[in-house]
């Protein structure tokens, strides 16, 4: 098969376009043909070598996470899936090697749900990580309800936006940080937007004066001290960025696939009350340019890579 992947830690151009084995089909997981893979800043944190001390890496390394397709074959115990099902998955394994940019990928079914019939498969692409990403921290680290006024950073990003519209989609009130060029974006998913930079503080506590009631931390550092800082009395703080989160109080959340929370995410789209904005995509064979463009930070929504595909 076709697909994208490094021999060695580095920059983009460390990515070679070229054939690799087929996947083996374990009796628990599905072969997935890939439709969509999107682009994850983990992605190119793990390919420059950042996560080395969580992560053990088997060279030649496919990278991506995130993935839609459909079965083209089950294995012998799957009863879930059947051959020409749409799926999507959080398709992560616990070290560095069989990823999703590829023409087919094997997947866990614990991994997968079907396909939101309401999104395309770029769009699908783009769902399991950030979503699950944003759904356990909102829901578990965060406790988000009806009434809460929330504080979301990097809110028109991947994990931001869908961060905002769960909230919404729970009855909070949604304070997003962004640059001024998404504004009207947030205010479309239903947030207050604010920009970035010297005076942050000020300008949410112009909006909240008595503090926020959660904090969703997707950038750390200051912004993180920031987020614990504004945060009213009893409020609570979640970090995917920062482990100093514990340090005030808070929780630190690292995605975990988890096929109900999936599902959970696909039943919100289905009724329109999540959706994903692609910002872009790019053929499987410039991944590297996708790579390049997701370092860049400034991405509203999600980049993903596609693959070609016949019936």
């Amino acid at each position: 098969m076709k697909a994208i992947s490094y021999s060695r830690y580095g920059g983009p151009d460390v990515l070679e376009y070229g054939e690799r084995p087929d996947p083996k089909v374990g009796p628990d997981s599905v072969l997935v043909k890939v439709r969509a893979a999107a682009v994850n800043p983990v992605d190119w944190k793990c390919r420059e070598g950042y996560l080395d001390g969580v992560l053990d890496a088997v060279f030649p390394v496919v990278p991506g996470w995130d993935v839609s397709g459909v079965v083209v074959q089950p294995g012998a115990s799957v009863d879930e899936f059947a051959v020409g099902d749409e799926v999507m998955g959080y398709v992560r394994e616990d070290f560095l090697s069989r990823g999703t940019f590829a023409e087919y990928v094997a997947a866990p079914v614990r991994t997968l749900a079907r396909k939101p019939l309401a999104l395309s498969f770029e769009q699908a692409a783009g769902l399991p990580l950030a979503g699950l990403t944003a759904y356990q921290a909102l829901h578990r680290a965060l406790a988000v309800r009806s009434g809460d006024t929330v504080l979301v950073h990097a809110a028109a990003g991947g994990v931001g936006s869908i961060a905002v519209q769960l909230a919404r989609h729970a009855g909070a009130r949604v304070i997003g940080t962004a640059s001024e060029r998404n504004h009207d974006h947030l205010r479309e998913l239903g947030a207050e937007p604010v920009a970035y930079g010297e005076g942050l503080a000020e300008r949410v506590r112009a909006l909240a004066p008595g503090g926020v009631d959660a904090a969703l931390d997707t950038i750390g550092g200051d912004t993180l001290k920031v987020s614990a800082d504004l945060l009213a009395p009893d409020g609570r703080l979640a970090s995917i960025a920062d482990g100093e989160v514990l340090a005030y109080g808070g929780r630190y959340v690292f995605v975990r696939p988890d096929a109900d929370d999936l599902k959970a995410l696909a039943d919100l789209a289905d009724r329109g009350a999540v959706t994903v904005h692609v910002e872009r995509t790019f053929p499987l064979e410039r991944a590297a340019d996708a790579h390049r463009l997701n370092a860049e930070g400034r991405t509203r929504g999600k980049i993903v890579v596609t693959v070609d595909w016949e019936a």
